[in-house]
């Protein structure tokens, strides 16, 4: 037997429960102020205020009130509000004001902020959250005033800046959540919105890391991407390309039937963006084929890059089981990518969380069919897009998701996957079961047919 030595990358449990704690504490207050009668129109139960705040603090999009009619102007400034924290994090929020308030952080407060960042070490950290409010400020006022613009075509001015508002936020955020009442598909053919809703999607998904990166390296201040970076460019054009081409070979002549050949790439292109990390749609879900439905859980499933705005069990998680598969059946120990070695634990880790989170949801799904008594695709498309904070969703019927359906057990299911969404299942499930540690005695190899 041997030593070895506890890796730098050990979970800090200790700060993922904070963070946990920080989101919890967020979405209650949350559902209090919904529940004020100045934030609604007419009842609110409570589990719809739970779970309204917890769609939006977890930039889900899920709803089971009409956000634009149910909830009034100080209603949906509250939900715009816990999209912006939750998007950011809670901590990430917290720790700028205090930076701006010139008041130092202590070790652990900066342990805790690494964590909710994803971000690699303790040097830079602060100068790291004070370059993302700045480009977060930036993409979202340009977000704004282009929507601004394009809504005050059809509405008042001071209607238009507040859809504008609202809608870049959400948008960038990740969150999916609409003021107009059919989500985005009155603007199915509309060029301005099919760029800018989309484009504010993917820079909100693709992870804060990687826009300071990119914004570095065109300032020349870096010479080289950086591995992560990378992945997560390539995983995000491949994914985005075979969502579109996958759902224009399977709806060209079904869902997107009656549509313009050009209109039918828009509404794929839309669809595509919005199917792993958002909950805006330009198409009714509920017109689409099972197989397309089928397969688009696996893009929600997969979800957005680390340290972002984006849930799922990310795409850099999925890029390194994937690197690991192949080099396995190779017949190879040591994966390597964009010629950098991968370590070992690193994709394990991938392993770990593909296989949790598809036992979440999965169980999820089942117990929700059970409880519910309605058909397991719809069921199973709801789950995913909760646990991936996607938003997207087949309706109810009428302009709410599928959810609106539930009994409030079934609500609740929803509100549990989609708190793991947002705080990692990996992360999730290291802070309740087990204290990340690494055994320092390493036993004699034993052998196991496969």
């Amino acid at each position: 037997m041997s030593s070895v030595k506890t890796p730098q990358h050990a979970i800090h449990t200790q700060e993922i429960k904070v963070i946990m704690v920080s989101f919890a504490v967020l979405i209650l207050i949350g559902a209090i102020l919904l529940m004020l009668p100045i934030s609604h129109n007419g009842s609110l139960r409570w589990i719809d205020a739970l779970f309204t705040s917890v769609s939006s603090v977890c930039v889900t999009g899920l709803i089971v009130k009409e956000t634009g009619a149910d909830f009034t102007t100080f209603g949906q400034g509250v939900i715009m509000m816990l999209i912006q924290i939750g998007g950011l994090g809670y901590m990430t929020a917290i720790t700028f004001m205090t930076v701006i308030r010139r008041q130092k952080l202590d070790h652990r407060d900066r342990l805790i902020l690494q964590e909710s960042l994803n971000y690699s070490g303790m040097e830079g950290l602060i100068r790291f959250v004070k370059i993302v409010f700045g480009s977060i400020f930036v993409i979202e006022l340009i977000g704004f005033i282009v929507l601004s613009v394009r809504f005050f075509v059809d509405m008042p001015l001071d209607d238009a800046l507040w859809f504008g508002l609202f809608h870049a936020i959400s948008a960038f955020n990740n969150a999916g959540f609409s003021l107009f009442s059919d989500s985005m598909m009155g603007y199915r053919s509309d060029v301005t919105i099919n760029l800018t809703i989309p484009l504010l999607i993917i820079l909100g998904g693709l992870g804060y890391l990687v826009l300071i990166e990119l914004y570095y390296y065109r300032r020349r201040e870096i010479l080289r991407l950086s591995t992560h970076t990378k992945i997560v460019l390539v995983m995000s054009v491949a994914l985005l390309l075979l969502g579109v081409l996958l759902l224009l070979s399977l709806e060209w002549n079904g869902a997107l039937g009656q549509m313009h050949w050009s209109e039918k790439i828009t509404a794929a292109w839309f669809t595509s963006v919005n199917f792993r990390t958002a909950g805006f749609n330009t198409v009714d879900l509920s017109s689409f084929s099972d197989a397309s439905l089928f397969f688009s859980t696996f893009f929600m499933m997969v979800g957005g890059a680390p340290g972002g705005t984006a849930g799922g069990i990310k795409l850099t998680a999925v890029a390194l089981a994937l690197i690991g598969v192949w080099y396995t059946m190779r017949g190879e120990s040591n994966a390597h990518i964009f010629k950098r070695t991968i370590p070992a634990y690193q994709i394990n880790k991938s392993y770990a969380i593909i296989f949790i989170a598809t036992f979440y949801v999965t169980a999820s799904a089942i117990l929700l069919s059970e409880i519910e008594r309605l058909p397991f695709l719809p069921m199973l498309f709801e789950v995913c897009s909760a646990f991936s904070t996607v938003g997207v969703s087949m309706g109810n019927g009428d302009v709410l998701s599928y959810s609106a359906r539930f009994s409030d057990i079934g609500k609740l299911n929803i509100i549990i996957l989609m708190f793991l969404g947002r705080i990692g299942v990996f992360a999730f499930t290291v802070a309740i079961v087990h204290k990340a540690t690494q055994s320092r005695i390493k036993y004699i190899e034993g052998k196991v047919i496969i």
